[in-house]
C-alpha cells in the first residue's frame, strides 16, 4: 500500500531537496526524454521558474505526439450534498447549516435530460459528499445504472470504497474513479480532516491501491493546493504516487488535478499559501514532461483565459458548463454550491472557442472500446 511507501519519503526533507535544486539540475531534466521525480522535483523547483518557455515547448511537443490536438470534455453532477465529515475549507462539511440534498433516481434522471440539452456530453462524472449511510455503494450503483442510458463514460467522485465496492461499481458500468488525496503531509492532515472517516489518512491515501486492485479503467488523483505552505512539495508527494500506482497497476489509465484554493470571502478557511498562474503553468509542464501519457485536467474553478492558454500547453481533459451544487442543472438550481465557477462560458461557448484555437474537443467516450471488447467477451461466455 501507498501509505506505507510514504513512510519512506520525509516531507522536510523533500522540501528542502526541492529548495536546493539549481540551473543545472533542471537543465539536465529537461534534456532527458524520460524524467524521475527527482527531474520532477527540478522542473517544479524556483530554479526552473526562468526555463518556462522552454517547459511550455516540451510539454506540447509531448501533449501532441501523445494525445493529437484533442480535449475531452465531460461534466460534473452533484447528486448529494450529504457529507458525515467536518472538513475546515469545504461548504458542504457537517456542521454548516444548509439544506442537504439527496437526488432522488428520478431526479438524477432529470439531471442527466438536461445535460444531454446542452451539449453531446458522453463523459459524465458523478460527485457526492460523503455520506456512507445515506448515499453509499447501492444508491451510486443506481444513478450509475440510470447514467448508462444517457453516457458511454461514467466516472465517479466520491469517498473512498472498499476493494469490493469498486468492484460492484464497476459491474454497473462505472468507468472510472477520481479521488483527492487533498494533502500528502500525515502530520497535517487531520487538522484539516478533524473528524469523519475523511480523517483517517491512510484509508484515503490507500483507497487509489483498492481501486487498483479492483481493476478500475480510470483512476484520477489530485491535491488541494493551498492547504499546505508548501505546494510543491505535495505535488511531488503526487509524482511519487503515480508511478507507484503506474508501477503495481499498470493496465489502469492516469489522470491529474491542480485545484487551487481561493480566499475565502467571510470568515471561511484562508489558504495557507496561493498558487499564481505562472506556478500552475510550471506545475502543468512539468507534469507533462515528467509523464507523456498521464491526462492532465481542469476544471471551471479556472477563469476562461487560463483553460483557453493551457489547452494548446499541457491540459487533456477539460469540464464545461458546469453546475457543483446538487440538482444544480434542472431541480434545484439556486442552491449553494461547493466552490466558486470561474469558467462560466456555455458548453457551445467553449467548444466553438476552443476550436477557434487549433483544440479538437472531443464529447464522445475514448475509453468506451474497452467496455464493449468486455461486454462482447461476457457475451460470447454466455453463448
Amino acid at each position: 500500500m501507498f501509505s506505507d511507501e510514504l513512510k519512506n519519503i520525509s516531507w522536510e526533507e523533500t522540501t528542502e531537496r526541492i529548495a536546493r535544486m539549481t540551473d543545472n539540475d533542471v537543465r539536465r531534466a529537461l534534456a532527458k526524454d524520460h524524467c524521475d521525480v527527482n527531474d520532477f522535483m527540478a522542473m517544479i523547483s524556483p530554479a526552473a521558474e526562468p526555463y518556462l518557455e522552454v517547459m511550455a515547448r516540451l510539454s506540447r511537443k509531448y501533449t501532441e505526439e501523445r494525445f493529437g490536438k484533442t480535449i475531452s470534455m465531460f461534466i460534473p453532477l452533484y447528486i448529494t450534498n450529504s457529507c458525515s465529515n467536518s472538513c475546515v475549507y469545504c461548504g458542504f462539511h457537517r456542521e454548516n447549516p444548509m439544506a442537504r440534498t439527496i437526488l432522488t433516481p428520478e431526479q438524477i434522471e432529470n439531471e442527466y435530460k438536461a445535460i444531454k440539452q446542452l451539449a453531446p456530453f458522453e463523459n459524465i462524472l458523478l460527485v457526492t459528499g460523503e455520506n456512507p449511510a445515506k448515499a453509499g455503494t447501492p444508491y451510486l450503483a443506481k444513478a450509475i445504472d440510470i447514467a448508462k442510458k444517457y453516457f458511454s463514460n461514467v466516472k465517479i467522485e466520491v469517498m473512498p470504497l472498499s476493494t469490493e465496492d469498486y468492484k460492484t461499481l464497476a459491474d454497473h458500468g462505472m468507468n472510472g474513479v477520481i479521488c483527492f488525496q487533498e494533502t500528502y503531509n500525515h502530520e497535517h492532515y487531520k487538522l484539516y480532516h478533524p473528524r469523519g472517516m475523511k480523517s483517517k489518512f491512510e484509508w484515503r491515501c490507500d483507497g487509489f491501491d483498492r481501486m487498483g486492485m479492483a481493476g478500475v479503467h480510470s483512476i484520477g488523483m489530485g491535491v488541494l493546493i493551498g492547504l499546505e505552505k508548501e505546494w510543491r512539495t505535495d505535488v511531488v508527494m503526487m509524482a511519487h504516487h503515480l508511478r507507484y500506482l503506474q508501477k503495481h497497476y499498470w493496465k489502469t489509465k492516469y489522470s491529474v488535478n491542480f485545484p487551487r484554493m481561493r480566499p475565502a470571502q467571510n470568515e471561511g478557511f484562508q489558504p495557507n499559501c496561493f498558487m499564481t498562474d505562472k506556478q500552475l503553468a510550471q506545475a502543468t509542464f512539468a507534469m507533462r514532461i515528467f509523464d507523456h501519457d498521464v491526462d492532465i485536467s481542469y476544471s471551471t474553478r479556472e477563469p476562461a483565459n487560463i483553460r483557453d492558454n493551457m489547452a494548446t500547453l499541457g491540459v487533456t481533459t477539460m469540464s464545461a458548463e458546469s453546475k457543483v451544487n446538487p440538482g444544480g442543472y434542472h431541480t434545484y438550481p439556486q442552491a449553494l454550491e461547493q466552490f466558486t465557477v470561474s469558467d462560466e462560458r456555455t458548453a457551445k461557448v467553449i467548444n466553438a472557442r476552443l476550436k477557434e484555437i487549433g483544440r479538437e474537443p472531443v464529447w464522445k467516450d475514448w475509453d468506451a472500446s474497452f467496455d464493449l471488447f468486455g461486454n462482447l467477451g461476457k457475451e460470447e461466455k454466455v453463448g
